[in-house]
């Protein structure tokens, strides 16, 4: 589960924000594309929007992406071929 972002007077709720700002940090998709991932989940969002939820919470959704990934471990194993 992701941080919970603070993001009082904004017409969407935090975790609608955040389903916004997730696919664009994550694999760098078009502002456009996610209006469209948006648009089919029945979410009216125009891209200029995306790009300014991303331009304000997208360092806390990347950091949080960061902290979150599972760290490499010192001992490796390697099946046979």
């Amino acid at each position: 589960m992701m941080t919970k972002i603070r993001c009082r007077g904004y017409r969407f709720p935090p975790e609608i924000i955040q389903q916004a700002i997730w696919p664009d940090v994550r694999f760098t998709l078009s502002f456009r594309d996610v209006e469209d991932l948006l648009a089919e989940r029945g979410l009216l969002v125009f891209y200029e929007t995306v790009r300014r939820r991303v331009n304000h919470f997208g360092r806390m959704v990347a950091a949080d992406l960061r902290r979150r990934r599972s760290k490499p471990h010192a001992i490796w194993n390697l099946d046979e071929v």
